[in-house]
């Protein structure tokens, strides 16, 4: 009982995280009350690996 308390908690937390980047920082505009959680959301998906447009085109030739 307690792991499912625990993994809906950390799911939660998770989707609201995901909820507040979505509605600030990816916008462009700075968090109200918790400025210091913005620029570290802002930081993590700097730092997260993306693919460019050239990359993108490239997986999607392999798949044919």
């Amino acid at each position: 009982m307690l792991f499912v308390v625990l993994a809906v908690l950390f799911s939660l937390v998770v989707s609201g995280l995901v909820v507040l980047y979505v509605a600030y920082p990816h916008r462009g505009e700075q968090v109200p009350y918790l400025p210091w959680l913005g620029e570290a959301m802002e930081k993590a998906v700097d730092r997260a690996p993306t693919l460019d447009e050239h990359d993108q085109r490239v997986l999607h030739e392999q798949r044919r």
